[in-house]
């Protein structure tokens, strides 16, 4: 039962239900970022750089036998898979940059200083009238 116990005060801590938040909106913004690159980035990336695709690139390393297929080393879609993070990277950082733009608050006024307690204001009375005693 103490097990119970705690693993119920475990799951209901703010911080895993934070966590559990975070989850479900990071896997739904994952979407959102897969889809802008690859629906809207990439096709004018495609363009701009002539459709150049380096998936099919090979090294056949053993030739294909009978029923044994071709041992090849695929490096072409490693490639691919850097410049897809590139390109995935720069969204999300253009993306993150134009949120905190648009939440980007302006800067509040300072808050004017205290007014001076009664002790204060006494004592600048005082410092005031030995001036202008002074100064007579």
């Amino acid at each position: 039962m103490k097990a119970i116990q705690e693993f119920k005060e475990f799951a209901v801590k703010g911080n895993v239900v934070d966590m559990a938040v975070g989850v479900v909106i990071g896997a739904g913004f994952g979407k959102i970022v897969s889809s802008l690159v690859a629906d809207i980035i990439t096709p004018v990336l495609g363009i701009l750089v002539g459709g150049v695709n380096f998936t099919n690139l090979k090294v056949t390393l053993k030739e294909a036998l009978a029923d044994k297929p071709a041992v090849t080393w695929n490096y072409g879609s490693f490639i691919q898979s850097i410049f897809d993070f590139l390109i995935i990277a720069w969204a999300i950082f253009v993306l993150v940059k134009l949120i905190n733009r648009l939440k980007h608050e302006q800067p509040k006024p300072a808050p004017p200083p205290p007014t001076p307690s009664a002790e204060v204001l006494l004592l600048t009375e005082i410092r005031d009238a030995l001036k202008a005693r002074t100064t007579t």
